[in-house]
């Protein structure tokens, strides 16, 4: 995966590209967090590159696929996904934590590894209390 510096890309025709794609990809105004991956994985760019454009932009994300921001009030998709969890699942959650936090980025690996949903991993983070960080778009730390 090419990885682009926001500097260097921030005045480019590049950057200004990528922010015109993404404001033809919003939904409600916001772009959905599943949105921005599949452009960063067209355009070949981190993922970190397409939060950083929307930031510049002022346009936020939605729909995160970890369940954890940009639903409608009252909808909390990983409420739904808890009846799935598992002790082995949140063992593996326990086994990858950084400081008491699972990364985003190590969520996304278990969820794949384990040919489960995201939100099924995010629902065993949040049975065991444990808080979701560093979002690979930079959406929280």
């Amino acid at each position: 995966m090419l990885v682009l510096s926001t500097d260097v890309m921030e005045y480019s025709p590049a950057m200004n590209d990528l922010k015109s794609e993404i404001r033809g990809m919003l939904v409600d105004g916001r772009l959905p967090c599943a949105r921005a991956f599949a452009l960063a994985k067209e355009r070949g760019v981190d993922p970190m590159v397409v939060g950083q454009a929307a930031t510049e932009e002022s346009i936020k994300i939605s729909r995160c696929q970890l369940g954890l921001f940009g639903y409608p009030e009252g909808q909390n998709p990983t409420d739904k996904n808890k009846d799935r969890v598992t002790d082995e699942l949140k063992e593996e959650v326990s086994s990858h934590l950084a400081d008491g936090q699972l990364p985003c980025a190590v969520a996304w690996q278990i969820a794949y590894e384990k040919k489960i949903p995201k939100l099924v991993v995010a629902a065993a983070a949040n049975a065991l209390g444990v808080k979701i960080r560093s979002c690979q778009l930079g959406c929280f730390k």
